[in-house]
């Protein structure tokens, strides 16, 4: 069987586990969350980042710093995790859903403006498959209507945008470590933070509510509750094997991209004939090889090929159903504009397996398997 997804693995996560455990500290903040913690910033140039326990926790943290409230209108795209929504409708807000572009399946750009009301507060984009949004249009926008920007950017680890980090463009970005993310630790995520002012109160959101991280700084010879918060902080356990994945960067990165660019050779001349379409890089986005995916004529095709793929023990997996569409979706949010492309674009999708330690022969067979389909 070729799995969809295996949690990445490089074999120093045990060790670095049994250090935090011999170092008896294995809440959160320890000896490596610090370290994961500076690997962020020095790869993002960002001015502070946080380690939370899901990206969900911490689109849910960027929400509550930009002061998102009860009947505030947020944008993003209806094509993306549940999470991107949930952090603001559980902050009384409207999520309203843009159009996506076809090449990218990210919001468009050129969209967001006519979505605006007097009452939207912020703009959520989501880099979908680590290839990054407009974000200077996107930017000039928020920065018109005085919008804060709250990037999803659960794909985008060590992905870029005109050379910047995705996830440093807005006021708050959010990165995932979840299983099947690049690095993974397990379940768990990262906010960074562009404004170094807000870096004290994000801590202290982050910390139930209390300033016990200037406490163990020495900061102050005590802490108390000082504002609303929850406990968004991970197991030093769960960093202690993102650590280990983080001093491997690079090579996983490397490995990733190699897969990447050998599903898109092969399947290149599938792509010619018309029979399917692959991923669109624009030449300004330098992506990280979160998936491979492509698109197939319509629903029945998507769903034909799934099955045949499983019929062949290779697990492939179609992505998102918007989010407007779901019974939630209608309680919570509204379409505005025209669904020209998300719904219809996000049936014909479908992902391809991709993994640390997926071999040349594994996606040689997937490719094989796939022309097989449409050449039959």
């Amino acid at each position: 069987m070729i799995h969809f997804n295996i949690p990445p693995f490089v074999g120093t996560e045990f060790d670095h586990i049994k250090t935090a455990i011999d170092n008896h500290k294995i809440c959160g903040d320890g000896m490596f969350t610090k370290r994961c913690h500076a690997w962020i910033e020095e790869e993002t140039k960002t001015a502070r980042a946080l380690l939370t326990t899901s990206c969900t926790h911490a689109l849910e943290m960027g929400a509550i710093l930009s002061d998102i409230k009860e009947g505030d209108e947020v944008i993003m795209p209806s094509y993306t995790f549940v999470s991107t929504a949930d952090a603001f409708v559980g902050r009384g807000a409207t999520a309203v859903f843009v159009d996506v572009r076809p090449d990218t399946m990210n919001i468009d750009e050129n969209l967001i403006e006519e979505a605006i009301t007097e009452k939207t507060r912020a703009i959520a984009p989501v880099h979908y498959a680590g290839v990054g949004c407009e974000m200077d249009k996107i930017c000039a926008i928020a920065e018109k209507y005085n919008l804060k920007i709250v990037e999803d950017a659960a794909q985008a680890v060590r992905a870029y945008y005109k050379g910047k980090a995705l996830g440093t463009f807005g006021d708050f970005g959010c990165f995932s470590f979840h299983e099947t993310k690049n690095f993974s630790m397990g379940e768990g995520g990262a906010l960074l933070i562009r404004d170094p002012s807000l870096a004290e109160r994000a801590e202290i959101i982050r910390e139930k509510g209390t300033n016990r991280a200037k406490f163990f700084r020495g900061q102050i010879d005590k802490y108390t509750w000082v504002d609303f918060g929850s406990s968004y902080l991970p197991s030093d356990m769960n960093a202690a094997y993102l650590w280990a994945q983080l001093e491997m960067a690079d090579k996983i990165c490397e490995a990733r991209m190699h897969i990447w660019e050998r599903y898109y050779a092969l399947l290149s001349p599938l792509a010619e004939e018309g029979y399917i379409t692959l991923p669109h890089i624009p030449a300004h986005c330098e992506h990280n090889a979160h998936m491979f995916y492509i698109k197939t004529e319509d629903l029945d095709t998507r769903t034909k090929l799934i099955d045949y793929l499983k019929a062949a023990d290779i697990q492939a997996v179609f992505h998102y159903i918007p989010l407007h569409s779901a019974p939630a979706g209608h309680r919570y949010g509204r379409f505005a504009g025209e669904d020209k492309y998300t719904t219809k674009e996000s049936e014909r999708l479908c992902r391809l397996p991709l993994y640390y330690g997926l071999t040349d022969s594994d996606v040689d067979y997937v490719a094989e398997k796939v022309k097989e389909f449409f050449k039959g």
